[in-house]
């Protein structure tokens, strides 16, 4: 089976995360209580659920280092909240919506589907560069599929674009999508 480039970019972080996390174990400010990743830097907490009997904490993270930087989403479990297991990354960046240096798989939050699949909802981040030559910052809201352990970008992504902010939200600056599902099967999102 041929390993798409999400895949392939999580085997890569994973091998940078294995060759550091001993070493960054014995860190003197490594925290006992607080949840921490086993190496590189840990941003927003996503996704927060309880899937399949156990509690689900994805995280923004760069792999490769202690600042801000190319982001990823980090994945651990937990049956108490308190002991976690590491799961091997959720996201990486590998899509022309989501993969530059500085953007990648931003913050969002994640549901159980009716079908018994995990959906995680994402801001996929770009640079872009305007007519005048100016470069900004380009976010979509995306979506992956998964099991709980593995994850699949939906073909069909972006899911929502700048062209579908309503008037009076910013075209330039909407990420963080929370998504829902009502009684009546009708699934919602917001952005901030």
């Amino acid at each position: 089976m041929e390993r798409n480039l999400m895949q392939l970019n999580i085997q890569r972080a994973q091998e940078e995360i294995d060759r550091k996390k001993e070493l960054v174990s014995k860190g003197s400010m490594r925290q006992e209580y607080h949840f921490m990743p086993q190496a590189g830097w840990m941003n927003d907490p996503n996704g927060l659920i309880c899937f399949r009997g156990k509690y689900h904490f994805f995280y923004q993270c760069n792999p490769y280092g202690a600042f801000w930087d190319c982001m990823y989403w980090g994945h651990a479990v937990s049956e108490d909240l308190i002991h976690w297991e590491y799961l091997p990354l959720a996201l990486a960046p590998s899509e022309s919506y989501d993969d530059y240096p500085k953007g990648g798989c931003f913050s969002g939050s994640a549901l159980e589907l009716a079908d018994g699949r995990h959906l995680l909802m994402y801001t996929g981040v770009r640079k872009v560069i305007e007519e005048d030559g100016s470069r900004r910052d380009h976010q979509t809201q995306c979506m992956a599929f998964g099991d709980g352990t593995d994850y699949e970008k939906y073909e069909n992504n972006p899911v929502i674009t700048a062209d579908n902010v309503p008037e009076g939200g910013s075209r330039i600056d909407f990420r963080d999508p929370k998504i829902w599902q009502e009684e009546d099967g009708t699934f919602y999102a917001v952005a901030s």
